[in-house]
């Protein structure tokens, strides 16, 4: 068991306050803060503490994998096969999927074959992994996240009251599926800029509308497509978040995102947990790279359920997040002052993350750890009898292990 220290990411999007505040660093931060990556991808791994030094997890574990991993390590190739996140959302994130496990391999080997550097800003492919990924809000959090029933979304271009969209509308309607979705889409998302700049004032008018004649019940959505207009003015991924779900979580409550699933996060801050890759194929609402036609390539089109994962029970003060992911799970643990140590249960190597209080991390045999807000550890799959403690008030972790669990 080892101190882990987290990547710190600074995006356009992140936020100057709520990392810092976490960390107890000064605040504002001088630059917007996105996330803290705690994990082994080779674009920014945690810094480990061993024995006064400091190692990069990503050389630590790469060092001596059997010992680090256990039995997973073939099965992932000798690598952490999960990465854990804090991320601050200040401002929207692009609109964006992820690849497929074979669309993944595929696309980087392509990519290797054209010699793009893998730091190259055009680059969509910076590993061979797919990104099946996990949100669990800290705060209130807004998302888009996988196209919307279409009847829901024929009803929603139709409370706007905009006749410039009645072509889609009855397209919508009439086709009310995924290739309904993928036509609709694909049009708004190619719309030439002048056609464009023609459409989307009239549909921010029938925002404004809407909301001005009092009506709630797509509020939410008339709201965000606004200011999502404001961000990214003449944007066409304002358009396609029209087909998007609006979702909004609550504290403890979880988002899966499986490959395909277009998405885009809109504010708040929450620990993401996902394979360990960096693949994103982006379609607007940012000024880094956008591959439409590759996109188009890996989404998937066929309606989404709300995809909110609830935390479930198991025991007095731990919570689990079930996922299909092979290659993550995530527990969340509410500690109470003054009780007796838990038991931190895992699969393989975890990282166990404090997102509030102080716990000190008890190893049978070994030393104690004693970790703060932003603060992790490193559990080798060697260490065993892991438990946790508050200190001094109640605590919040989050432990990440391999999945299977």
């Amino acid at each position: 068991m080892h101190e882990l220290v987290g990547a710190l990411r600074s995006y356009a999007w992140g936020s100057r306050t709520v990392l810092a505040e976490l960390c107890g660093r000064p605040v504002p931060s001088a630059h917007p803060e996105a996330e803290l990556w705690f994990g082994a991808h080779p674009a920014d791994p945690a810094q480990v503490h061993i024995d006064g030094r400091t190692e990069s997890l990503l050389e630590f574990v790469a060092a001596d994998p059997q010992r680090q991993l256990g039995a997973v390590a073939p099965e992932f190739g000798g690598r952490l096969p999960f990465l854990l996140k804090i991320l601050a959302a200040e401002e929207p994130l692009s609109l964006q999927a992820h690849p497929s496990a074979a669309q993944a391999r595929a696309g980087f080997e392509q990519e290797n074959l054209q010699r793009v550097p893998l730091d190259s800003p055009m680059r969509n492919y910076r590993d061979d992994s797919h990104k099946p990924e996990l949100v669990v809000a800290l705060n209130r959090f807004e998302a888009l996240a996988g196209f919307r029933d279409p009847h829901r979304t024929v009803a929603l271009l139709t409370a706007l009251a905009v006749p410039e969209l009645k072509q889609y509308i009855e397209l919508l309607a009439a086709q009310p599926d995924s290739s309904g979705l993928r036509t609709v889409f694909t049009t708004w998302i190619t719309l030439p800029q002048a056609m464009l700049d023609t459409l989307l004032p009239k549909v921010l008018d029938g925002c404004v509308h809407y909301l001005a004649e009092g009506h709630d019940e797509f509020t939410p959505e008339a709201r965000t497509i606004l200011e999502l207009a404001e961000a990214y003015p003449g944007d066409a991924g304002v358009l396609a978040a029209l087909l998007i779900n609006r979702i909004t979580l609550e504290p403890g409550q979880g988002l899966f995102l499986a490959a395909g699933n277009l998405h885009a996060y809109l504010n708040g801050v929450g620990v993401e947990i996902m394979a360990n890759s960096d693949n994103v194929l982006r379609g607007g609402l940012t000024p880094k790279h956008v591959d439409v036609p590759e996109l188009l390539r890996v989404l998937d089109f066929e309606p989404l359920a709300l995809p909110i994962v609830t935390a479930e029970p198991v025991g007095d003060c731990s919570f689990r997040y079930r996922t299909p992911a092979t290659e993550f799970a995530l527990r969340r643990f509410e500690l109470e002052a003054g009780a007796e140590p838990t038991p931190i249960p895992r699969t393989g190597p975890g990282i166990i993350l404090c997102t509030a209080g102080t716990v000190r991390l008890l190893q049978g045999g070994g030393d104690d750890l004693v970790i703060t807000p932003g603060g992790a550890a490193w559990i080798s799959a060697a260490d065993t009898d892991i438990r946790a403690q508050a200190v001094d008030g109640a605590a919040q972790l989050f432990c990440a292990c391999v999945g299977g669990e």
